[in-house]
């Protein structure tokens, strides 16, 4: 697998073939490419209709692309009926999808919007596996989600204000038993400043399993499992 951080809670994932992007907020402050530079795209998945996550630019994307929208269901009805998008799938809370080969879960997170319900998403290479917990706080059923889909790479915001804190993710951490975790969802904005390493502390004594990668933007990681 391979991961690349575009800034804030913006990711493009690639393993076996398929690139996934993630909440592509390009247009955002951190982000090191726009829309023009995204070459391959077969998915796109967006946790929620906040600006700073993406959808407009996800839209983009789609159409530039052919990749399919991911949403859920009342985000992504808007996406292929407003926006015209023709690769569209409308998933709620629990649901799943294959798409080439990669099954896509849509999960619960704990925050607000104004189209649908903030959530997650969990994907499923054949070789390998990440969650992507969107804008949330920690909840208990995080633990169940890394008991059903063994996760290899867990995306967590550390920020705080809007979202978990360090100390809420590094027990999110705890819960999910990833493999590696990644931070993110901070530093964009003067409310959510937050110190990676300290989270990186706090993993090491919560989760001494679990490998903790701190990415600037822009930059990829070559992750084996």
């Amino acid at each position: 697998m391979k991961v690349t951080y575009l800034g804030h809670a913006s990711f493009k994932v690639e393993s076996d073939g398929k690139t996934v992007y993630v909440d592509p907020w390009l247009n955002g402050p951190t982000s090191p490419i726009k829309v023009k530079d995204v070459g391959k795209a077969d998915i796109v998945l967006v946790t929620h209709d906040h600006a700073d996550h993406g959808y407009q630019e996800a839209i983009e994307i789609c159409k530039k692309t052919g990749a399919y929208f991911i949403a859920i269901n009342e985000l992504a009805i808007q996406a292929r009926d407003d926006e015209g998008l023709e690769n569209v799938h409308t998933l709620n809370i629990g649901g799943s999808v294959n798409v080439g080969g990669v099954d896509v879960t849509l999960v619960q997170a704990f925050h607000s919007c104004e189209t649908g319900a903030p959530t997650g998403f969990i994907v499923k290479f054949p070789s390998d596996s990440f969650y992507h917990a969107g804008d949330t706080g920690l909840f208990a059923t995080m633990k169940l989600f890394g008991e059903l889909y063994d996760i290899d790479v867990f995306m967590t915001p550390i920020g705080g204000y809007y979202t978990a804190d360090i100390h809420q993710a590094a027990l999110a951490t705890k819960l999910v038993k990833p493999k590696v975790a990644i931070p993110m969802h901070y530093n964009t904005f003067p409310e959510i400043q937050a110190d990676p390493e300290k989270f990186r502390d706090a993993v090491s004594e919560t989760a001494p399993d679990v490998k903790v990668e701190i990415l600037v933007p822009g930059l990829s990681k070559d992750l084996e499992f």
